[in-house]
């Protein structure tokens, strides 16, 4: 029964790396919508009229859905009890949905009006952000299922650097897409091709139908997933400094793309069709590194460590970020720079440790569970930093929209990334304690030899 088990399509290099690149274009897609406005605020305040406010609330949306309605709870459960492939076909049609609905929010803006065109993006945004959350946790076990025991590490991070390379095409090349022909021509870019991410998702089933034949004696013996089994998972202080860290650390990364051109633009005085280029630099750096890291810890271990390190060098940045005064194009260049390392370093140890501390039967709704936590960042900041920016900045909006040479200053907005991102390094230790307490293992290579 043992040989029987283990000559399956996972044992093949070339069928898993397969099934790893096609789902990671699905994510790669999705990674690109995420961001399609990102570096669109300045165009979006001079063209439609919104203020930081406006945009802080669409970027929000993001997590409304996630968060207030359970739904990325509940679609983990559906991922454990239903299985991979109805929820990966189920979580691309929801993002297409959601895209198509935010792209009409934008393109009809004119007749909608300021408000309307507002909420109806947003609400694009919210159903988007459910589909785009729960392909996340399908693509994180379909990664545990082909790669656990092996290069899972390193899977997980090709997938990452595959998810940031969308990133880095929604902030480099949409400013430009916007400029030749409008504001909402990036996010129809990005509505197709979550329709081709898709059709990868299709494909993608035939492989895991093929694999869960070969191991059905596998499947026969474990045990099916039970409700019980989300208090055995909120009651893992290991799991709970995961889902600490990874809020706390994505809040001071992700709406750093949001926010991040437009304080290019106001700190550093850069044109605002290129506003999108320095912030570009993040997921073009963690295209290269994050793989790297993660193959660091396959073979070397050191999970937890790493995890501290880029804690540590987010704040660095985000410190030297906030000084006031300083505005060197150059020196916001190798901040953003380092930034994209630490970006590499700690989602290359925190997504492969999570199997370390969690059952396998329970991935699905712990992967949920850590996704619904940090959706309550990915919702709360990028709505704080916009309404904090206008109360600090009074009328500046207005004056932008009416055409005037000014200015928003960013040095009490930006106090709110520090403290993220403090808080993260102290997280990042308690876990390290908890590992050398429990022995999950976030120290050791995941290579099992």
């Amino acid at each position: 029964m043992v040989d029987q088990i283990r000559e399956t399509l996972r044992e093949s290099k070339v069928a898993r790396w397969t099934a790893l690149g096609i789902v990671s274009f699905t994510m790669m897609f999705g990674y690109f919508f995420t961001e399609v406005i990102s570096p669109l605020k300045p165009m979006l305040e001079a063209q439609l009229g919104w203020d930081s406010t406006a945009f802080g609330t669409v970027t929000s949306a993001y997590g409304w859905f996630n968060v207030f309605l359970l739904m990325l709870i509940f679609g983990g459960i559906i991922l454990d009890k239903m299985g991979i492939r109805f929820t990966a076909i189920g979580s691309a049609l929801v993002m297409v949905v959601g895209a198509v609905i935010k792209f009409l929010g934008l393109y009809l803006a004119d007749k909608l009006g300021v408000n309307a065109s507002i909420w109806m993006a947003s609400i694009g945004f919210a159903v988007f952000g459910v589909g785009v959350e729960t392909a996340g946790i399908t693509v994180s076990k379909i990664l545990v299922k082909w790669f656990k025991g092996k290069e899972i590490a390193l899977a997980m991070g090709l997938q990452v650097a595959l998810a940031r390379m969308g990133s880095f095409g929604s902030l480099f090349f949409a400013p430009y897409i916007a400029k030749a022909f409008n504001v909402a021509a990036p996010a129809l870019l990005g509505a197709v091709l979550l329709c081709i991410g898709l059709i990868t998702f299709f494909i993608y089933n035939f492989m895991d139908r093929k694999l869960d034949h070969q191991i059905r004696l596998e499947l026969e013996l474990e045990e099916p997933f039970r409700m019980k089994d989300i208090a055995m998972i909120v009651t893992n202080r290991g799991f709970w400094y995961i889902a600490l860290l990874c809020v706390l650390f994505y809040s001071a990364v992700f709406p750093f793309y949001k926010f991040g051109p437009d304080l290019m633009v106001n700190k550093f005085g850069i044109n605002p069709e290129h506003a999108g280029i320095i912030p570009s630099l993040v997921p073009f750096g963690t295209m290269f590194l994050t793989p790297v890291f993660g193959s660091i810890y396959d073979h070397i271990g050191k999970g937890a460590s790493i995890m501290i390190l880029g804690s540590v060098m987010l704040l660095c940045v985000h410190i030297v970020l906030w000084i006031p005064g300083l505005n060197s194009v150059a020196l916001a260049v190798l901040l953003v720079i380092v930034l994209g390392m630490a970006f590499s370093l700690v989602p290359s140890a925190m997504w492969p440790s999570v199997p370390k501390i969690i059952p396998e039967k329970q991935l699905g709704t712990a992967y949920a569970l850590i996704f619904w936590v940090q959706n309550w960042g990915l919702m709360g900041i990028p709505f704080l930093l916009g309404v904090v920016l206008d109360k600090t900045n009074p009328g500046v909006a207005a004056a932008k929209y009416a055409g005037e040479n000014v200015n928003y200053d960013y040095s009490t907005t930006w106090l709110i990334f520090i403290v993220c991102s403090a808080l993260s390094i102290i997280v990042a230790f308690m876990l390290k304690a908890e590992d050398k307490k429990k022995g999950y293992g976030l120290e050791q290579p995941n290579i099992v030899k």
